[in-house]
């Protein structure tokens, strides 16, 4: 059985005990047996972690951008290096299969810390100079906002960790951040991992607790600025909490995404993609196409291929480099999947095509306890049905028939939420057109869920409020100032004398 020692804050460059001394468990989500106990962070001590970065920030944000650089890329290399150690400890956190985490998980953050280590130290800082007379001209300047607050999800712990601290700290911010409490394991190892590659004390901070210790920290005067990734109603009371203080913030929630198969679409080729868009990483995807729009006239070709392909999900030992279908992060959120495929079944009526809410036959030895569920498809589902309008955040797969293109265009639009679409098809003038009119941030064609450094991602309507990653996740961690110059020196007034 894995363990770990007790997890503590991190502030002024090393690990420190809390106030208070009081823990909190994190289990392994394939046994159900505890990993950790963490510290909780008492107010005073999240006041003690944003007086470290407030020290700090002077000097890291007058730090030359190319010497930032310089330490962040070394931060990489020690992910790199430490990357099936760091994916070991995600399995156990999280739940999600060795394959999943050793591929993705580090590497993309990784990847993005890079992309912005590089992107800072190439210009990605410079300001602009506008000629406004022969003797008058206007320069803007790229300035770090100050400390800023980040709290992270427990689906992607260290890539979002990265993906919220890699262009805060590039830009020349601080940041005090609070892993999910369900998922702290890599909080403590990313702050290790700055303070080794040369990130000054104070500069990369680690608090953990559960809600009340992300109120407090967004709502701390001393923060510049909230960058969020979770749930839409968890967001919205962030967001409401950070607009007293008048903070920038960066939301990044959830969806209920549309997955459209055109008419002339690959079968296989569209079965793949949303098996991938429903099913990869149990679901626990916040960009998952959940609601697969399929023409009425493809259906049961479409049914017969998806359960054909069915059978390649495997629920292994997470550490089997074969599995690749673990269990569900939590015990709560475990029960929260299972009211909502039982609901289907009972209330909304849906066709089950596989799947259901009893435990999975094949779960591995030794691992009976955990919070393993079926992946699930249901079938002839209408839009009033709640599995397809509500975001379950788990492996449950709606199809959804459709006769023309205009109709499932404002079907999938029908939604309070516009994070991520895609479309299926072999006419690639109609796949764009499709996409066009989707009311979605993050979209796809052919394919789907991948979210390289290099793209800009947010969600649109109530599924979030500004980018990460791309060039334009650079310009959230900065704020611009301004300035005129009169080159001749003489004032133009009003007041002269007659």
């Amino acid at each position: 059985m894995a363990s770990y020692p007790l997890q503590q804050i991190y502030y002024d460059g090393k690990a420190q005990t809390t106030k208070s001394g009081r823990t909190f468990k994190t289990i392994d989500p394939s046994t159900a047996k505890p990993l950790a106990d963490v510290l909780t962070a008492s107010p005073s001590d999240i006041d003690l972690a944003i007086s470290s970065a407030q020290k700090a920030f002077p000097s890291w944000s007058q730090t030359p951008p190319i010497i930032r650089s310089r330490i962040l890329l070394k931060a990489v290399s020690l992910l790199r290096s430490r990357n099936d150690e760091i994916a070991k400890v995600e399995t156990h956190d999280t739940g999600k299969a060795f394959s999943e985490t050793s591929t993705v998980d580090v590497v993309t953050g990784a990847d993005a810390l890079e992309y912005f280590a590089n992107l800072v130290a190439s210009g990605g800082l410079n300001g602009e100079t506008t000629q406004l007379r022969p003797d008058a001209w206007i320069y803007t300047k790229k300035e770090a906002l100050g400390v800023c607050a980040g709290i992270g999800a427990w689906n992607y712990p260290i890539q979002i960790a990265l993906w919220k601290s890699a262009p805060c700290l590039a830009a020349g911010n601080c940041m005090v951040y609070k892993p999910s409490e369900v998922t702290p394991l890599h909080g403590q190892i990313l702050a290790q991992i700055y303070t080794e590659a040369g990130v000054p004390p104070g500069v990369f901070n680690i608090v953990h607790g559960d809600g009340a210790v992300g109120g407090y920290l967004t709502g701390h005067p001393g923060i510049a600025k909230v960058s969020f990734t979770g749930q839409v109603s968890t967001g919205q009371k962030v967001a409401a909490s950070a607009a007293g203080g008048m903070k920038y913030i960066t939301m990044e929630l959830g969806g209920k995404s549309p997955c459209i198969v055109l008419p002339d679409a690959d079968i296989s080729n569209a079965v793949d993609g949303a098996m991938m868009a429903n099913f990869y990483s149990t679901g626990q995807v916040c960009t998952n196409g959940t609601r697969v729009f399929v023409p009425r006239s493809l259906k049961a070709q479409f049914e017969k291929t998806l359960l054909e392909k069915m059978q390649y999900i495997r629920s292994l030992e997470p550490m089997d480099p074969n599995s690749n279908f673990g269990p569900l992060v939590s015990e709560i959120h475990y029960k929260k999947v299972l009211s909502y495929i039982q609901h289907g079944i009972d209330t909304d009526k849906a066709r089950l095509l596989c799947g259901g809410a009893s435990k999975p036959k094949q779960i591995p030895a030794g691992y009976e306890n955990g919070f393993w569920v079926q992946p699930t498809v249901f079938t002839d589902c209408t839009d009033d049905m709640k599995i397809a309008r509500e975001e379950i955040f788990g492996p449950v797969l709606c199809i959804l028939p459709y006769d023309t293109i205009p109709e499932v265009i404002s079907r999938a639009n029908d939604t309070p939420m516009g994070l991520a679409a895609g479309v299926f098809g072999k006419d690639l003038n109609q796949c764009h057109e499709v996409i066009s009119q989707m009311e979605a941030g993050i979209t796809w064609i052919n394919t789907w869920g991948e979210s390289p450094a290099e793209m800009s991602v947010g969600g649109w309507k109530k599924s979030g409020v500004g980018v990460e990653n791309g060039r334009r996740g650079l310009g959230n961690w900065i704020r611009e100032k301004s300035t005129l110059v009169e080159g001749s020196g003489i004032v133009g007034t009003v007041f002269s004398k007659l």
